[in-house]
């Protein structure tokens, strides 16, 4: 089985931003993308989805500070820091300006870097993002007891066994995260789980997180965007994805039979969501 914790037919690179040491992975053909994982992610949650994108698009995938590879920042008390960092890793690339698809987490960074950098965003998907549910007591609560029992972690050791044996995967990932852990690949078993054993500091983004509510900056959005969407997201609810939809005046497209984590569990259905948008873009 190979190593999750490297990205297929990507070169793995390293970058030293405001006294932290990013990692992040390069690849492909193509127009520039940028691959922006979750809270607790890392650039391996991609695996599933990076090549299948790879031969039309030039990726970016980074580890976020403080997660998988990437040492965390000195300071970030909001999600601004994140957004530089990711910008920064693009310029060295000669990447920008780019398309930035962000999942979770990654897509309140994604819609951070376009109001903070509108002129090096061209294209915005965001895939089930936090923001809205994650701003709400209850969310808050959530996030703070997941950055400090990182459950992940603790099974991450094992994500072979996982990845090769389907009923294991209910108590990792049942009810909150797939819709069907049984149908969950093995290998975006093993990309979901890969960087939690790594993690050196969550704590930032997933604070960053829940102070963050985009809903108030949405309107001064510049770019086209795509918001896609699990229909059984129990993490980040459906009604989430309408409301970014309605603020962003974008279409919304519903990957049936689907959870939160939909980049690993239909990476066919995202892939053709993703490169319709982006072809629909180009053609004008």
């Amino acid at each position: 089985m190979t190593d999750a914790t490297k990205l297929s037919g990507l070169q793995e690179r390293r970058l030293d931003v405001h006294r932290a040491r990013l990692r992040y992975y390069v690849g492909g053909e193509g127009p520039p993308l940028l691959l922006v994982h979750g809270l607790g992610g890392a650039a391996s949650n991609w695996s599933e989805l990076a090549p299948l994108l790879a031969p039309r698009q030039r990726l970016l995938v980074p580890d976020l500070p403080g997660h998988g590879g990437s040492s965390p920042l000195p300071s970030a008390p909001t999600l601004n820091p994140f957004a530089d960092a990711l910008a920064t890793m693009a310029e060295r690339e000669g990447m920008l300006p780019a398309a930035v698809v962000g999942h979770s987490l990654g897509g309140v960074v994604a819609v951070r870097l376009a109001l903070r950098r509108p002129g090096n965003v061209t294209a915005l998907v965001l895939a089930a993002t936090a923001g809205i549910s994650s701003a709400t007591r209850t969310r808050e609560t959530w996030v703070t007891l997941l950055v400090l029992a990182r459950p992940a972690r603790l099974v991450a050791p094992h994500r072979r066994l996982i990845a090769r044996v389907p009923w294991l995967r209910y108590p990792v990932f049942g009810y909150w995260e797939v819709a069907d852990p049984a149908a969950l690949p093995p290998r975006a078993v093993e990309g979901f789980l890969a960087g939690p054993a790594l993690h050196t500091d969550i704590g930032d983004a997933g604070r960053a997180l829940v102070n963050d509510d985009p809903r108030t900056d949405l309107h001064g959005m510049r770019c086209p965007a795509l918001v896609l969407w699990g229909a059984r997201d129990r993490l980040v609810p459906l009604e989430d994805g309408f409301e970014y939809a309605r603020r962003l005046r974008a279409p919304l497209r519903v990957v049936p039979d689907c959870g939160h984590l939909l980049i690993g569990e239909r990476p066919d259905a995202c892939a053709d969501a993703i490169e319709s948008f982006l072809a629909t873009l180009s053609s004008r």
